[in-house]
């Protein structure tokens, strides 16, 4: 813009000055030719008013284009220093960033770092021109993309805790996938630390998935479930509305470098006014995590995150996953699998005084594991899973059961949905062994395909991993 400006005002100088030359010029040409008649003092006055007129006007103009030029430079100051301020404001209220589609290919170099794959889409590492580590989940499909993308955005991006992930920015495209921006969380998913693996491989130069993680910890598992109970607590009752997270599983918390668990993944989430108590929505969600109300389709509320966590919470102390089928023998004699539900055990075996045996053994190999935590950790569990929504306590108050160092009073008996519903499996599967809500401890995981009872298909179906 300075440029051009600079160009026109040397073009008006050129222009005033070969004016007032030829003027000048004929003022002399007439003063030669006509000498001092009447017709010569009439063109010298004519040309001189011209040449005074033109030096008033060269005059105006330069200055009107100082002037100018001044208020321009004036106005890009501060439109920079507002442009500044913006993006200043916009990181500390949280405001996530629009990036273009070239910003989030160039950040994740072509989409080559996946780091993670799952049914609401995948996660790929990048970096950011300033150096920030970033995860970008690209959301694929047209209307299940669309509709994952706006809830996910609407849950978290209004959202500020430090035990939720940090929503940083999005990208979407015209009739492709959608993206979204987070923080990086270096240390996977708690998965990938609870549950045992083969062995710790790390992400590959050529960007194919690899398994990082390990074993955590007694201390850093308490500390994760502090930390996701914070999390939900603040969503359920210090969020304008209230929000549910609806598939809340160990694939959905992440550990960053301090092993801090960050709640992620709010694809399935939901909206939920003060003024409403329960909420219908048809079944969503993951296997084994789902809450029976849910399931019976009597409407959701945030005790059926209340019910996840608790899921989650037995399965962070037992390293185990809650629904396992047991081949006993053969895996193709389906006569001989039974379900193994780890919560009745853990039930079970705190009621007989052994709750140290659900406690992961490789914890309790290294040592430090405090019988009354794992006590307590089991209890809260126990209650957050009541079959009826309504003894199951707050997020609040699973904090405050949490971090206080008394002994929390033992849940009463619940009947356990899910034993009755994988009984009845079992008695589709091995006629004549009858109804038993006996349960065994969990051994190798097995897709459960047997369920020929097609009034409790999708039940079973949600329960036993199919």
């Amino acid at each position: 813009m300075a440029m051009k400006l600079w160009m026109k005002d040397k073009k008006a100088e050129a222009i005033a000055v070969s004016l007032i030359i030829a003027l000048t010029i004929s003022i002399i040409v007439a003063r030669i030719s006509l000498g001092l008649s009447k017709t010569f003092y009439l063109i010298t006055g004519a040309n001189g008013a011209a040449i005074l007129a033109v030096i008033a006007i060269y005059l105006l103009q330069n200055r009107y284009n100082s002037r100018r030029r001044l208020l321009e430079t004036q106005m890009a100051s501060v439109s920079k220093e507002l442009r500044i301020e913006y993006s200043f404001l916009r990181k500390v209220a949280g405001v996530p960033t629009k990036f273009r589609h070239r910003e989030i290919e160039v950040a994740t170099d072509g989409f080559r770092c996946l780091v993670g794959k799952g049914s609401s889409g995948s996660v790929f590492k990048g970096i950011l021109t300033d150096g920030t580590p970033v995860a970008v989940k690209r959301i694929e499909g047209a209307e299940r993309g669309e509709k994952e993308f706006r809830s996910e955005v609407a849950a978290i991006a209004s959202a500020q805790h430090v035990n939720l992930v940090r929503l940083l920015g999005y990208c979407c495209v015209p009739t492709g996938p959608r993206f979204l921006v987070y923080d990086f969380a270096s240390n996977g998913s708690l998965d990938k630390w609870i549950f045992p693996r083969r062995g710790k491989e790390e992400i590959s130069s050529r960007g194919e998935i690899q398994q990082i993680g390990g074993c955590l910890e007694w201390s850093l598992r308490v500390g994760v479930a502090i930390d996701v109970a914070k999390a939900l607590s603040y969503l359920h009752h210090n969020c304008r509305s209230r929000i549910l997270h609806l598939d809340v599983k160990p694939q959905n918390i992440l550990l960053d470098e301090n092993y801090r668990g960050l709640v992620s993944d709010f694809g399935l989430s939901k909206l939920m006014g003060r003024d409403e108590s329960r909420v219908m929505s048809s079944i969503r969600g993951t296997n084994g995590y789902l809450a029976p109300e849910w399931l019976l389709q009597q409407g959701i509320s945030e005790k059926c995150d209340v019910y996840s966590y608790g899921v989650v919470l037995l399965e962070i102390v037992g390293g185990v996953r809650s629904v396992r089928v047991i081949d006993k023998a053969n895996r193709n004699d389906k006569s001989k699998r039974e379900s193994g539900y780890f919560p009745k055990i853990a039930s079970e075996r705190l009621r007989e005084g052994r709750v140290m045996e659900v406690v992961d053994s490789r914890v309790v190999e290294r040592g430090g594991v405090d019988e009354r935590e794992v006590k307590r950790l089991v209890c809260v569990g126990l209650w957050c899973m009541q079959e009826d929504a309504r003894m199951r306590p707050s997020m609040a108050e699973v904090v405050e059961m949490l971090e206080r160092r008394e002994e929390v009073e033992e849940p009463p008996e619940s009947p356990l949905f899910v034993v009755d519903v994988l009984s009845i499996n079992e008695e589709n599967v091995n006629p004549g062994r009858g109804r038993h809500g006996k349960a065994t401890l969990p051994a190798t995981p097995e897709d459960c395909n047997d369920a020929s009872s097609a009034s409790w298909s999708t039940l079973i179906s949600a329960l036993s991993g199919r």
